[in-house]
């Protein structure tokens, strides 16, 4: 096993996978709250035409990919805000323009061909540069740093839009961050995981963890702990076994998700004894809107 980390793209990959496995179910969790699973899918493609616009003009795709995502993201937003169109409407234009678009400019890239896209549709460890993993690590900490910084105001939004607005709290500001927050995840884990499949892994260890807990934190910290053991079993996997890296550790966290069904349901037949405590923290206190 050890041989296998003396290969500097393996370097540069496990790296990578630790970003995406500690990141991405974090906002996941925040997007599952608020359901809106399927965010993730919708930026995805928008980040391909990001991509595709990076092997166009010889910069990095990566970095194109996050400037083109965000841009989505927000504009999904006030698509969804500012006119009659619904939340699920505008993911599906989000998923069809992002893909088009992804698909054409790809095709005017001179140089470019199926393995390109390919790599960046299901992930390709060989590909992840060390200019990559500066930008993504430089993206995994602006995450990490407006989940501290708004993480209460967040939870109160993803719980309740109407009552985070009776407190006073700046709603369309909040939904704008958490969807500009999400692309930069999916960005995060496209060249891992894929763009097809980085939302796979902001959802599904949120959704085994809340197969055993109720709390929002509990959750939270088991869906990062799912995505983090998924994504550091998944490399050396895919490895030796010679598979897809991304589909490996999707593969896994889905396993871990049965997993966590079965324990789930085990803790369901066993005997209660005394009297249910109401979880504290449901409405967190924030000096930014005083919620109470």
């Amino acid at each position: 096993m050890t041989e296998l980390w003396q290969y500097e793209f393996m370097q540069r990959a496990l790296v990578a996978a630790v970003l995406v496995g500690l990141v991405t179910p974090v906002i996941g969790t925040f997007l599952v709250q608020r359901r809106l699973a399927l965010l993730g899918d919708g930026i995805g493609h928008v980040a391909l035409t990001g991509v595709a616009l990076g092997v166009l003009t010889s910069t990095s795709p990566v970095l194109t990919a996050a400037i083109v995502s965000v841009v989505g993201a927000i504009l999904i937003e006030l698509v969804r805000v500012r006119t009659r169109t619904s939340g699920d409407v505008a993911l599906a234009l989000l998923f069809y323009g992002g893909i088009a678009g992804g698909v054409l400019l790809i095709g005017l890239a001179p140089g470019a061909n199926n393995a390109t896209l390919t790599s960046f549709l299901f992930g390709s460890v060989s590909t992840v540069s060390e200019q990559d993993i500066w930008i993504v690590g430089a993206l995994a900490v602006s995450v990490a740093a407006v989940v501290a910084f708004y993480g209460r105001e967040l939870f109160v939004l993803c719980q309740d839009e109407e009552v985070a607005r009776a407190h006073g709290l700046p709603v369309r500001f909040l939904s704008v961050l958490l969807a500009v927050t999400a692309a930069l995840t999916v960005v995060i884990g496209m060249q891992i995981v894929g763009v097809l499949m980085v939302s796979a892994l902001m959802i599904v260890p949120v959704a085994a963890a809340q197969q055993l807990s109720k709390s929002f934190r509990v959750t939270m910290a088991l869906a990062v702990g799912i995505g983090l053991l998924s994504s550091l079993a998944g490399l050396p996997t895919a490895y030796y076994a010679d598979l897809a890296p991304g589909a490996t550790i999707i593969l896994l966290a889905l396993a871990l998700f049965c997993v966590a069904v079965g324990v789930g349901a085990v803790r369901k037949l066993r005997p209660h004894h005394g009297t249910a405590v109401p979880e504290a923290g449901t409405m967190p206190q924030t000096g930014r809107g005083r919620v109470t």
